[in-house]
């Protein structure tokens, strides 16, 4: 019964671990590998609260792990893609830049953490920084043909979108796990890598992550049906 309340936690871990291995491709020039364990962690973000309410191992220590490893994989992480794929043109004021991307994240995952229960089970206030972590790296993925204004851009942009006061509806009563249009995307690339031979290119943990999803977003489907009956 316990190992069965830890399992929560052993997913959000994988999301952290994820982080940490993004950072170091990214560091050996391994950009599309390091974007895609972002995304990677995406999924695991999207499945640990979940698995937590269908377990009934919900906790403190959850909550706490959840935060971490969100800063890590949604915060540093895609702000070391974008410095080593763009921002490392300017040198130290690159890094200077890259580094606000985490800063604004982790004043935003603490004022949700600070939040009251009712605003946040209807809608976030700010870009959750899931999503802003997950928009960074789909953009070094695909925007190798984007003018590098844009990756600025997109990344001023998102710095203040996740700490401004716009209410962006909560999407956690659905039935299907959260980010699903990012993760949608991320599986259908995958599929088109695939098709097109470049398979080799992506690191391994992508062929056990997507069907072990694939299989959740099944199994969350057909739950839903059966409580709506």
């Amino acid at each position: 019964m316990r190992f069965k309340k830890m399992i929560p936690n052993f997913v959000t871990l994988g999301n952290l671990y994820c982080g940490f291995l993004s950072i170091g491709f990214a560091a050996n020039g391994q950009y599309s590998n390091a974007a895609i364990l972002i995304l990677i962690g995406m999924m695991l973000d999207s499945m640990d609260g979940r698995l937590a309410r269908m377990l009934q191992a919900d906790s403190a220590l959850g909550k706490e792990l959840d935060s971490l490893a969100d800063i890590v994989t949604f915060g540093v992480a895609p702000s070391f893609l974008v410095y080593y794929t763009y921002f490392f043109h300017f040198g130290l004021l690159g890094l200077i830049v890259a580094g606000l991307f985490p800063l604004f994240g982790a004043f935003r995952l603490a004022r949700f953490n600070i939040s009251s229960t009712k605003s946040s089970m209807n809608y976030f206030i700010g870009v959750p920084i899931t999503a802003a972590g997950g928009i960074l790296a789909l953009l070094t993925l695909f925007g190798g043909k984007l003018p590098n204004i844009i990756t600025t851009v997109v990344f001023t942009a998102l710095c203040f979108l996740m700490v401004s006061k716009i209410r962006i509806p909560s999407l956690k009563e659905i039935p299907l796990p959260k980010y699903g249009t990012i993760v949608t995307a991320f599986l259908g690339c995958s599929l088109f890598a695939i098709y097109k031979g470049t398979y080799q290119n992506f690191p391994y943990l992508i062929y056990i992550a997507t069907p072990l999803y694939i299989t959740y977003l099944g199994y969350r489907f057909v739950k839903s049906r059966k409580d709506s009956e």
